[in-house]
């Protein structure tokens, strides 16, 4: 790029009108690719040069490259033929979890003369994993004189697919007293519940052993199943009931461990122990794993630390449990609250140590920030020394220019010493620098100057040749 940029001032112009033309295209909308998870590595995704309008040979000369937050790579491009290739497998489901749609972001940075193109990569999910349930059995103490109708709670299974491929429908083993209703959560989630068909008789039947399955809507579809072994006992005829079926909780991410979430509290109108209830966390998912919860006093806790750039919000089920076995369920939804505990991050792009003096603006370097933190914790201003021949210019979304801010002249200072201060605007405020070195290379733009304009030598004559008469020093 610095060969480019110290060829001509022609050549410089045409540099100077490209950074206007990015400013125009940040606006443009992102071309958008779409591949399913786990495709072979080196896999074929889109010709990247003719989506764009370039010519291919203008990937090699203007120095193309595909650009990624944090420098992870994903995909390769071929600049011989345009083509844009998958790196790697890509695993949906670690990249993005559970957020759905999984977009992965990138640009195509052409570096002379400096042009950006925003795309991403849709991968979409397949059905590459099975329903499992993080318990092998269950156990359900059931009192015989629990009407027909009565539903009861069931631990859900977990499938790391999404859409369609996560689990859709919960059966139960023949038999001929229970049923397992599939029901629907808010958030999209399948949950199971256990009906009651036919009243018990303990001394006809004291326990029964069944499969809970659950499937997924793949094709074919997964399953994964887990035991249900149900006690039944004698009469117990008050259910547990949540003085609130839902408690909202916000959580600030840097709570330190054991600090109290909140207490939840049920009330059974039964005596002795049949009215002592126990409560119990419901696990179906591993995300409620940071807390716990006292089974006496329903106090829940924290037990591991929280990340709000990791995980926002928890829903967490809670079973109270009397001693006949009867129970209640409420949810807890806990907000994690963000804190200012991410610094911002300077992921340089292109980088021109040396420029040439008596140039207009030059591009000397290309950088982004970053900041995983939200709100005004997450905002980011840059700046750089006030007393230096350099300005910074935002470009495209959080993408930097570094271009000198008139021409620079060597013989008065060949080099400058650059700082870059990204600062968020959080409380309290975090920043990042980065140092670089700029130096300024010299061009013929100062002609031989003599000490006198005029010399005076007397000779007198009849002198040998070779005679030193005087001298002359021009600088």
């Amino acid at each position: 790029m610095e060969t480019a940029l110290a060829k001509t001032p022609q050549k410089r112009q045409v540099i100077f009108l490209a950074i206007l033309l990015l400013l125009w295209e940040a606006g443009s909308d992102a071309i958008r690719y779409s591949m399913p998870e786990e495709t072979e590595s080196g896999s074929f995704v889109a010709n990247l040069a003719k989506d764009l309008g370039l010519r291919v040979e203008e990937l090699a000369t203007r120095g193309a490259r595909i650009h990624y937050k944090g420098n992870k790579q994903v995909l390769q491009l071929d600049v011989e033929t345009g083509n844009l290739l998958l790196y790697g497998k890509l695993d949906r489901e670690v990249l993005c979890g559970a957020t759905d749609p999984c977009i992965l972001y990138f640009q195509l940075l052409l570096e002379n003369p400096v042009q950006f193109f925003q795309a991403d990569l849709q991968l979409t999910d397949i059905n590459d994993h099975s329903p499992q349930f993080l318990d092998k059995e269950m156990l359900l103490k059931i009192p015989e004189n629990v009407q027909p109708g009565t539903i009861f709670p069931l631990k859900i299974a977990q499938d790391l697919d999404i859409g369609i491929n996560t689990v859709q429908n919960y059966t139960i083993s023949p038999n001929s007293h229970f049923h397992v209703v599939t029901r629907n959560r808010g958030d999209g989630r399948k949950y199971p519940e256990l009906m009651l068909d036919k009243a018990l008789d303990r001394e006809e039947q004291s326990e029964l052993s069944l499969t809970l399955t659950a499937l997924d809507g793949g094709t074919p579809p997964r399953s994964g199943t887990t035991a249900v072994h149900i006690e039944v006992v004698d009469i117990n005829d008050n259910a547990p009931q949540f003085l609130q079926s839902l408690y909202e909780v916000p959580v600030p991410e840097n709570s330190p461990l054991n600090s109290l979430v909140v207490v939840v509290s049920a009330q059974d109108l039964d005596a002795g122990t049949n009215g002592n209830v126990v409560y119990t966390l419901f696990q179906g998912n591993e995300v409620t794993q940071p807390f716990v919860i006292d089974e006496i006093t329903g106090e829940i806790r924290l037990k591991k630390a929280l990340d709000f750039e990791a995980t926002r919000y928890y829903n967490v089920e809670i079973a109270g449990t009397d001693g006949g076995g009867l129970s209640g369920k409420c949810t807890v939804a806990i907000e994690v609250v963000d804190v200012n505990d991410n610094a911002p991050e300077l992921t340089m792009s292109t980088l021109t140590s040396s420029t040439p003096e008596n140039s207009p603006e030059t591009v000397v370097a290309v950088f982004s920030v970053s900041d995983p933190d939200s709100g005004d914790n997450g905002r980011m201003v840059c700046s750089i020394q006030k007393d230096l021949p350099f300005l910074l210019k935002p470009t495209f979304k959080n993408f930097y220019t570094l271009v000198t801010e008139r021409p620079l002249d060597r013989e008065s200072q060949a080099e400058y010493n650059i700082t870059i201060t990204v600062t968020d605007l959080g409380t309290p405020r975090l920043k990042t620098q980065h140092h670089l070195t700029v130096t300024v290379s010299d061009v013929n733009d100062n002609a031989p100057a003599f000490s006198q304009s005029a010399y005076t030598l007397r000779v007198r004559e009849n002198n040998s040749p070779a005679l030193h008469i005087g001298s002359v020093s021009a600088t």
